[in-house]
């Protein structure tokens, strides 16, 4: 297979029940992926979602995901997986913050937002990854950061390292 032979038909994009997953869960589906979509507290912003894939005659289906629930979140992406019939393409957009500055932060704070933003990505990139090589025709994993890694927020830990080492 070469890359101009990849045709994408599925794809899931995490925290698409708004702003930057909601755009590309619905530009996938512009360009003709039926799509797995995923919330973690608006689960009416995932089924207003939902709707514009399905008003562009595209299959979607919606899941909640935790990506701090470890290895559970990766069994959300095999499920969507499974409902979908099969994974092209894996937009890994789900992250979190805490605005404490630095030197408020709490440990339990820090470590939420590393396993959200690092641990939860880690296993649902490797989760779509495993299933792309299973397919045998490859795949599409894209990983949105914040654009805080390159202009952090004064006095903030935010997100900046977290971020950072996400983007590899």
């Amino acid at each position: 297979m070469t890359f101009a032979d990849f045709t994408p038909r599925t794809a899931i994009v995490t925290a698409s029940d708004s702003g930057i997953g909601r755009a590309a869960a619905v530009a996938l589906a512009r360009a003709g992926l039926d799509i797995g979509i995923t919330w973690h507290s608006d689960s009416e912003g995932a089924e207003d979602t939902a709707r514009e894939v399905r008003d562009l005659g595209r299959t979607a289906f919606v899941a909640q995901l935790d990506t701090t629930d470890l290895p559970a979140c990766g069994d959300v992406i095999d499920q969507l997986a499974d409902d979908l019939g099969g994974v092209d393409v894996f937009v890994n957009n789900a992250g979190t913050g805490d605005n404490a500055p630095l030197v408020e932060m709490t440990l339990p704070q820090w470590r939420h937002t590393v396993a959200a933003n690092l641990d939860g990505a880690f296993v649902c990139i490797q989760r779509a990854a495993r299933r792309m090589i299973r397919a045998g025709h490859g795949g599409r994993i894209i990983a949105v950061t914040s654009v805080h890694e390159h202009q952090p927020r004064v006095a903030r830990a935010r997100t900046t390292p977290p971020s950072t080492a996400s983007e590899g």
